[in-house]
């Protein structure tokens, strides 16, 4: 048994209207699909699923809404014909295929996956591919982009036009693979055929760039250690943030700010990285003692080793917000410190881990154990290596850098 509804949900949209789905219950599980309209509460009817007289065009919204069920009726009985077992996965499946009005729209689907993202609290994801979506509307310039039409020859269009605007293979590679996501999502959950897949032309693996090993020696990493900030007491905390990453096998600066007290034992620091969902247990180095012996007593106390969160209930946008603000006024003095080292190269948040293993490197450790840069080329190796060794084996390693 089947049951079609229109319904307004609950939760407000950011202009302050409810937002009408579709809804397809079946088997005791339900599903939402996006209508174009949203309204007040008091321009609906619940127990009828339609618009009211205060509703401006509520009378032409409402048939509208009516070829909504219709549609929805027609592939229900459809399948009950074919296969009277079918699932509400069937019907979703052919509903997005054969009458979703926005089945066919890039930026819709795009829409669809950042909210998800969003709810889901995935506020980086959800960032790219946003920024991914308004990039190629500015390309397209056009309100809809049929899946259809991103095709290899697109690609390359759209490729060179993010060159022309100053694009690296790195940023053409990274709106390329969120193109490239949303076609697998958009495959996977049957909303388009596979034949459209249009990367088994265009290579997104040409685009690896060699790009700048970004790393410091050790020598320079010690002229940061020591430096006398007797006279610039504001960069204290960079410092300590910078010694801290270099000596926690690069950990970023994400996985620091989010860092609990709870996640430091005796010896040992254990987190999971944020971005690789990778478990890391970090043998306790001097250095890394002295910091946190610092934030002991200089922190905000509460849950977090670092005074970068002040709160403790910040929401996923909060966060995301939180960090882009911290992460700006790190890189920004962390400058500052290399011009005080007489360091010239151009040192932000990702230098201490590329830093990390080059100074490994350095000191003789085998390729093993470190491959042969943190640099964005061969950062996944690394960082596999790094994940794979026995903890043991890295902690002495890491005895080295002492």
């Amino acid at each position: 048994m089947i049951t079609i509804k229109i319904v307004q949900r609950k939760k407000k949209l950011t202009n302050g209207l409810f937002p009408i789905f579709l809804r397809i219950t079946k088997d005791r599980q339900s599903k939402f699909y996006k209508t174009p309209f949203s309204s007040n509460e008091s321009e609906w009817i619940p127990s009828t699923g339609t618009f009211n007289r205060k509703k401006e065009n509520y009378f032409q919204y409402n048939r509208l809404l009516v070829k909504f069920r219709e549609r929805a009726y027609k592939i229900a009985t459809d399948l009950e014909i074919e296969n009277p077992d079918y699932t509400l996965q069937d019907f979703d499946r052919r509903y997005r295929i054969t009458f979703n009005p926005v089945s066919n729209d890039v930026f819709a689907f795009f829409d669809e996956i950042v909210e998800e993202m969003t709810f889901a609290g995935r506020i980086g994801n959800a960032k790219s591919y946003k920024d991914t979506k308004t990039s190629v509307q500015i390309f397209h310039k056009y309100k809809k982009l049929h899946f259809r039409d991103v095709n290899p020859t697109f690609l390359s269009k759209y490729d060179a036009f993010l060159r022309s605007r100053g694009g690296t293979d790195g940023g053409v590679g990274v709106k390329m693979r969120a193109i490239r996501a949303l076609f697998n999502k958009a495959i996977e959950r049957g909303v388009i055929k596979e034949s459209l897949y249009p990367f088994k032309t265009y290579k997104i693996s040409n685009l690896r760039g060699k790009g700048f090993k970004r790393a410091l020696d050790f020598e320079e990493i010690m002229r940061i250690i020591n430096l006398d900030l007797s006279d610039h007491p504001h960069l204290i905390n960079t410092r300590n943030y910078f010694v801290f990453s270099f000596y926690t096998r690069g950990m970023n600066f994400a996985d620091m700010m989010c860092l609990k007290w709870k996640d430091v034992e005796a010896n040992v620091i254990y987190y999971t990285r944020a971005k690789t969902k990778g478990n890391f247990s970090i043998a306790i180095m001097p250095p890394v003692q002295k910091i946190l012996d610092y934030y002991r007593i200089h922190g905000y106390g509460n849950k977090y080793v670092f005074p970068l969160l002040f709160r403790e209930d910040y929401t996923p946008t909060q966060l995301a917000d939180r960090k882009h603000k911290m992460l700006g006024i790190y890189n920004k003095e962390l400058k500052e410190i290399a011009k005080l080292c007489n360091i010239t190269k151009n040192v932000s948040s990702y230098v201490a881990r590329h830093s990390f293993a080059n100074c490994l490197k350095q000191k003789g450790v085998a390729t093993d154990v470190i491959s042969e840069s943190l640099g964005h080329q061969n950062l996944g190796v690394t960082q596999a290596y790094l994940k794979e060794l026995d903890t043991a084996i890295v902690s002495k390693a890491l005895e080295v850098l002492l």
